[in-house]
């Protein structure tokens, strides 16, 4: 059986070859009968051979069945599987002529109409399913809830430690110098103040091309649940959960004096009703605050003291399904058409998104009063959120598993190679990783161009990075326990932006040479949003060192052996060019023009089929002639960690507007942000059926 792609590319080379030799230019209208005129002939002369005759279906695409549009327009993955091929020059494949510019925008433009066509008719937007929180979420939650002046329990997977409060995006500028730290490879960077005898539940692990946030993946077993139980009342417990690291223990832990039980009552229930709001992230319901109130006063009478019920109370919150669960109400504002999320869902979306915690007291007095839909009052309050030192979360979270760094920890290039990776106990890696963590930062606070992440004119160096881009030297490593970085311009093009940085080059080899594939993988799924699939289990990994007879032989030619066989060719013609672009940058992301065995580095190819390049700075022209392209791949990432899903079909269309409103305000960082709260796909629901002017 053949991929779902290589079926594309062989029916619809087959098709398009046909048709283009016919002089059949012309942009089909779906609302004409352009099924039965044009395509539905072309398969029977052309395609159903392969896919239908004969008992013959090659990629499980039997064209013979197709007999009307409906049934096209009916299949919008396939829709858009073919429009993806066509526009990013995967098909016709290598060995067919390729269609002229004029043509492949054509074909493009009209099966965009019937892909229109095809989302109007869907009932409802892909699900955002309800997920609990993980333990990053929870962590910043517990620490709003409360006020925390304090970390809750440790996380290295929040990868770069602030020092010296450098984070201020409501100045809208970075500093020239900060002082930073790597948590997972610095010395002492997980030691830091947090609540005594409190241990964080396992890590959630980032999904395939995914984020950690993914409804799908973030279960909850009887086991997680019991711990739940138990971690929450080892937060209240703790000895450092007191008076001078809770803000809000005067006004709720504290207890009221001279009050009789009946004032004392009253209190509670006002306590708790504000509490719970806050905590589920909605009105509490007088049944709800009820309840809470009768277990802390049947407490008391049993002898408890009044700090002491109110911290049970308090933990049996922390342990609710209605608190580490993220779920969406829907709106019911007069139209009985109305698909939107309620302004309290909202407000939970919008803050889980950009501070990964729980909405602040604004959000929600705004969803109460009913207005934080309107979209001047959602834009006011997106800007608002992106101004404030909560921020920090995002950055702690997105650009890391976007960038997919985490695999940088477990890099270890060949020590005989490359000594000046290691001082003492450490490595250089300890300063690579923090490179891209701030570029993302400073693009993001000062609202610089996002195609800055491709291509940028600065960037934050320590000593030892400036040493290693210029020489390849070590450099001053400095101390383990922090780094200083300076803001620095960067006017060779070979350096710059995420692509070619350090971190990603040495965590994209293995600890001997460069991995071309690998690498063509990460630019398909991290700047692209095209990862390719995994590679057939019958495909031989290339080995390290050459077999006899293939040591003069440069490692484009020795990978040239997997191109040979139909099953890789196709994703090979994706992310080869994308891969070898990078060939000039070895194991440890230093530049070299030769092998070791003297052959001359090509790092040519063309991109996407159309962009022809000769080395890094010819493929960096070549990925922002295509920025939308990047912009939209780079949207997609953003609004799949804002909704904790999988981008669908029904969500393409939200994403072209996306783009197209980006590019008018220069494709600046915080209105990309703005573009994506202001969606759809962010401000909808599931439970009803969509307009049909969202598609229109």
């Amino acid at each position: 059986m053949i991929s779902r792609f290589l079926y594309i590319s062989v029916f619809a080379a087959i098709w398009l070859s046909s048709l283009f030799s016919q002089g059949a230019e012309r942009t089909p209208d779906p609302k004409s009968d352009a099924f039965s005129t044009v395509i539905q002939p072309l398969f029977q002369q052309n395609c159903v051979k392969c896919h239908g005759k004969k008992e013959k279906v090659d990629g499980d695409v039997n064209l013979l069945q197709l007999e009307h549009a409906d049934q096209l327009v009916s299949n919008p993955e396939l829709l858009e599987n073919i429009i993806e091929a066509v526009d990013s020059g995967y098909m016709p494949p290598e060995s067919e002529k390729p269609l002229s510019e004029k043509t492949n925008k054509q074909l493009v433009s009209s099966l965009k109409a019937y892909l229109k066509q095809s989302i109007a008719l869907q009932k409802n937007w892909p699900e955002t399913p309800i997920r609990r929180m993980n333990r990053f979420q929870y962590n910043n939650a517990v620490q709003d809830l409360f006020q925390l002046k304090v970390e809750v329990f440790s996380l290295p997977e929040r990868m770069m430690r602030e020092h010296d409060n450098y984070f201020q995006p409501q100045t809208g500028k970075m500093r020239p110098e900060v002082r930073v730290g790597s948590r997972p490879l610095g010395k002492s960077q997980l030691i830091e103040r947090r609540l005594g005898g409190v241990a964080a539940f396992p890590q959630d692990l980032r999904a395939e091309n995914g984020f950690d946030n993914r409804a799908d993946h973030l279960s909850l077993s009887p086991l997680l649940l019991e711990s739940f139980l138990r971690l929450s009342r080892s937060i209240v417990s703790s000895a450092d959960f007191n008076s001078k690291t809770c803000g809000i223990w005067k006004e709720f832990f504290e207890f009221p004096k001279d009050k009789s039980t009946e004032e004392t009552q009253a209190i509670v229930e006002v306590r708790l009703r504000k509490f719970l709001t806050r905590a589920f992230r909605r009105p509490a319901s007088d049944e709800l605050v009820n309840r809470y109130t009768s277990y802390v006063m049947r407490q008391i009478q049993n002898q408890k003291s009044f700090t002491e019920s109110m911290q049970e109370a308090a933990a049996a919150v922390l342990a609710s399904p209605q608190f580490f669960y993220l779920y969406d109400q829907s709106a019911d504002r007069d139209s009985p058409n109305q698909t939107g999320i309620d302004d309290f869902s909202l407000a939970s979306r919008l803050s889980f998104f950009l501070w990964g915690s729980i909405p602040d007291q604004t959000l929600l007095d705004l969803a109460a009063a009913g207005k934080l839909h309107e979209p001047d009052v959602l834009t006011t309050q997106v800007s608002r959120m992106l101004h404030d030192e909560r921020l920090k979360r995002f950055c702690d979270s997105f650009p890391v598993q976007w960038l997919q760094l985490e695999r940088i920890i477990s890099s270890t290039p060949d020590p005989q190679r490359y000594p000046q990776f290691y001082f003492a106990k450490y490595r250089a890696s300890m300063h690579m990783m923090l490179e891209p963590l701030l570029l993302f930062e400073t693009l993001l606070i000062e609202d610089q161009s996002v195609l800055k992440l491709i291509d940028s004119d600065f960037s934050y160096r320590s000593d030892l990075l400036e040493a290693w881009y210029r020489d390849g030297k070590r450099g001053n490593p400095g101390s383990p326990v922090t780094v200083n970085f300076r803001r620095v311009p960067v006017k060779d093009r070979r350096q710059g932006g995420v692509i070619t940085n350090a971190a990603v080059m040495t965590m994209t080899s293995n600890a001997t040479r460069t991995q071309p594939i690998t690498r063509g993988a990460w630019i398909a799924g991290v700047i692209l949003n095209d990862p390719p699939k995994p590679p057939p289990a019958d495909v031989p990994l290339l080995e390290d060192k050459p077999k006899e007879g293939e040591e003069n032989l440069t490692l484009r030619e020795r990978f040239a052996a997997h191109r040979k066989q139909a099953s890789c060719a196709g994703c090979h013609q994706r992310i080869d060019p994308l891969g070898f672009a990078l060939e000039n940058y070895d194991a440890a992301g230093l530049w070299r023009e030769t092998y070791p065995n003297g052959r001359t580095v090509d790092a040519s190819g063309k991109l996407l089929s159309k962009h022809e390049f000769s080395n890094i700075i010819e493929f960096k022209d070549a990925l922002l002639a295509e920025k939308d392209r990047f912009t939209r791949a780079f949207a997609a990432h953003l609004l799949s960690f804002a909704l904790g899903r999988e981008m669908g079909v029904a969500d393409s269309l939200a994403l072209d507007k996306i783009v197209a409103d980006t590019a008018t305000a220069d494709y600046r960082f915080q209105s990309l942000i703005k573009e994506i709260v202001l969606s759809p796909p962010f401000l909808q629901s599931t439970v009803r059926q969509r307009n049909e002017s969202v598609v229109e």
